[in-house]
């Protein structure tokens, strides 16, 4: 138990940087505590008005429009985008108050025995925290999913009306959320993989990966991706020497390790005789898509559930009921056979290599906001598989000069709205579909897998790949 889990709230004068998706439930928890809360938001509008108005319905003082540091001030607890250069993070070190983020709020309240599992990584934790959900609950374990998935986090800690909490968390970590948490101890912690991603927000490759390293804390039996050169560093440098060090792999498994062989997800690590035993845990059926990286989540879920004693019977059944999320992947349709895929989630270079890596031969629908990711490499590695490309948004020139350089032979089509004769109801999706389809041929995959964000012209990335999805339809 730390020392902190038993800071006394009362009294103590709380400022809330940001009402974003978890400011309101951490304001709510401070104020049944009995802190003084005052919070601050940049915005001033329709969307965070009737939020500030219930807030201080309850008790809380609001500043809208603006982010001061409250002059009298004991503790930050700020939302996770923002970055530690923001006036206020700069303004706190400078009073020397701290300043920690919604997730180590929890961990400070959190009941003695609740067991966290944790998974960060640049891709791959919403699909594995739900996986570790779903082995979990078919182990008929007290369970919920948290952080960027599910219930915001400090609800789970939080007694419900029969004063009951969940015993175990699966809980998904940004790199922005480890920044901000200074004494966060899980029972275990995987790092899935480390690629570029927000290096605007952390000022490089390096300080990003050591932010992830973080959740390989004193005590934390660390879960590696063997597969992945920073995943083993961070276990290695950053975490706990006396802790267990689990690898999991795609290949055959050592000792200590999880793998596959032949068909078969197998437990080296987590059984009685890890020199001579080996426990069968799934077969490469009972994981859905069976693409590579997934395989590669469900051995890290497995990993993590193994390490509190799930039965590999119940690791099975939990990759059984495990539905894949929406825009994941996402099999739409097939046309004159091509088939259409749906993985407008691939909001990353990295997290669009997987999907494109798992078909032979891709006319790619790309483009959006690059968030100043690097596409050399991608491009460069999936050249050989692309048989044309669709490109959109903002960056695409970024694409193309990709493409031009490692890929001059691939066909580039670039669309910037929808076609000008368009019927009522089409959007810019199907002058893209339409694009695609005339270079696709019979046995081909038109992947939508944008390798960006989608800010620039579509709500999110449910929304892009919605449209995707629809625009298909209509060939039909």
């Amino acid at each position: 138990m730390s020392h902190h889990s038993t800071t006394p709230f009362a009294g103590l004068r709380v400022c809330v940087a940001g009402l974003g998706v978890s400011g309101p439930p951490v304001v709510r928890l401070l104020l049944e505590r009995g802190a003084r809360v005052t919070v601050v938001d940049g915005r001033d509008d329709d969307t965070v008005r009737p939020v500030a108005a219930e807030l201080t319905a309850a008790g809380a003082e609001v500043v809208l429009g603006a982010t001061p540091l409250p002059d009298e001030c004991d503790l930050v607890v700020i939302s996770p985008g923002w970055r530690p250069d923001s006036p206020l993070a700069v303004a706190a070190a400078e009073a020397d108050v701290e300043v920690i983020g919604d997730v180590e709020l929890a961990w400070r309240i959190k009941p003695a025995d609740q067991v966290w599992l944790a998974v960060t990584g640049t891709n791959g934790k919403t699909t594995t925290v739900r996986m570790l959900e779903a082995m979990l609950r078919a182990d008929g374990r007290d369970v919920l999913a948290v952080g960027n998935v599910g219930t915001p986090v400090v609800d789970a800690v939080r007694p419900d009306t029969d004063g009951r909490h969940p015993d175990v968390l699966a809980v998904e970590l940004s790199s922005f959320q480890l920044h901000w948490s200074s004494s966060l101890r899980p029972h275990a912690a995987t790092v899935l993989n480390v690629a570029p991603d927000h290096l605007d927000w952390h000022g490089g490759l390096e300080p990003y990966a050591r932010a992830k390293g973080a959740v390989f804390a004193p005590g934390t039996l660390r879960v590696v991706n063997t597969a992945d050169p920073w995943s083993v560093r961070l276990a290695e440098e950053d975490g706990d020497p006396h802790t267990p060090l689990v690898g999991f792999g795609l290949g055959t498994p050592r000792s200590g390790e999880l793998g596959v062989v032949e068909d078969l997800l197998v437990d080296r690590a987590f059984v009685d005789d890890p020199v001579g035993g080996a426990e069968e845990l799934a077969t490469l059926a009972d994981v859905r898509p069976p693409a590579p990286h997934n395989v590669a989540n469900a051995l890290a879920a497995a990993a993590l559930a193994r390490s509190i004693g799930v039965a590999p019977a119940s690791i099975r059944a939990g990759l059984a009921a495990f539905a894949p999320e929406p825009h994941r992947i996402a099999y739409v349709a097939s046309v004159a056979g091509v088939d259409y895929v749906d993985d407008s989630k691939a909001t990353n270079p990295h997290a669009a290599a997987a999907s494109l890596g798992a078909y032979a031969s891709v006319v790619w629908v790309a483009g959006g906001l690059l968030k100043g990711a690097e596409v050399t490499d991608l491009v460069a590695a999936s050249a050989g598989r692309l048989r044309g490309a669709v490109l959109i948004g903002a960056d695409r020139a970024r694409l193309r000069e990709a493409l031009t350089e490692h890929a001059p032979d691939v066909p580039v089509v670039e669309i910037d709205g929808p076609a000008p004769d368009a019927p009522e109801g089409h959007t810019v999706m199907d002058a893209v579909v339409a694009a695609a389809t005339a270079m696709a041929q019979e046995g081909d995959t038109v992947l939508l897998a944008p390798a960006a964000a989608s800010m620039d012209m579509f709500t999110n990335y449910p929304e892009r790949g919605r449209l995707f999805a629809e625009a298909v339809h209509r060939l039909l």
